[in-house]
């Protein structure tokens, strides 16, 4: 049974909550551990849209500094190792997973608790909500992704600015500079996520896998290797059984009932 996370499966939408709110959900060994075998659950799963939140007043504070300990003999620790073994393989299955993933900050998000939520397909957050790049006051850098999705996402001053300054930007701003998908008044919130995740579980799945791997991809390929990608996957489409059901639904004028095939 998790003791650090809550996992359900139900209607095709995949929740999971990190569950340490007396410590702002933020990260421990244990806590990777159960994240990495609940995304497992989802690979294996008939889950058509996957869904991260926070319990309590906080999305994640970043990694727990207090379960970070040396070992007998040594006076710092390898944070590359965590890196290496924890945050790096858990960004690149969320962005791996052919379904499309959510984050919903229900409040501060801080250190990797920001690069989580960036790690996603689409971030949704309260007002209230806040983003905070910690780093830079313990003289590290954004990790789990930071200085990959940062600049790419606000651009590069205003990424240095985030990560040189460690200053605390609201989730209206996030919204406004297109560092999140959409901020929504605290009390619409709950409301809001159910809306955009059951869309999602009735959505064309496959369509939005092959889109979320196709944008994720063009950050790396030059124009002429995107448009192979995209011929190459409107191919692969062209014979699912969703387009056939969204071009007869189209003339039939009806809503269209896609299986995510």
């Amino acid at each position: 049974m998790p003791q650090t996370i809550l996992f359900e499966l139900r209607d095709n939408i995949a929740r999971l909550t990190l569950n340490r709110p007396d410590k702002l959900n933020s990260f421990t060994e244990a806590m990777h551990l159960e994240v990495r075998e609940a995304l497992n659950q989802v690979k294996e799963s008939t889950a058509r849209v996957l869904l991260i939140t926070g319990a309590g007043r906080a999305f994640c504070a970043g990694q727990d500094l207090a379960d970070r300990k040396t070992k007998p003999g040594e006076d710092s620790v390898d944070l590359g190792d965590s890196i290496e073994n924890y945050y790096a393989p858990m960004v690149l299955t969320l962005r791996s997973l052919p379904l499309p993933v959510v984050a919903a900050v229900n409040g501060v998000a801080a250190g990797a608790g920001v690069s989580l939520a960036l790690a996603c397909d689409l971030v949704i957050a309260t007002k209230s909500a806040s983003f905070i790049q910690s780093f830079a006051k313990l003289g590290l850098i954004p990790d789990t992704g930071g200085t990959f999705f940062l600049p790419r996402l606000v651009g590069t001053a205003r990424a240095l600015g985030l990560a040189l300054l460690g200053e605390r930007l609201s989730a209206e701003q996030a919204a406004a500079w297109g560092l999140i998908w959409r901020c929504v008044e605290d009390e619409a919130f709950k409301d809001a996520i159910e809306e955009l995740v059951n869309t999602l579980a009735i959505a064309p799945t496959k369509g939005l896998a092959y889109t979320k791997a196709a944008i994720n991809s063009s950050v790396g390929l030059l124009l002429d290797k995107q448009l192979d990608l995209e011929r190459d996957y409107m191919r692969e489409l062209g014979h699912s059984n969703d387009f056939r059901e969204g071009v007869t639904a189209f003339l039939e004028k009806r809503a269209p009932k896609f299986t995510g095939t």
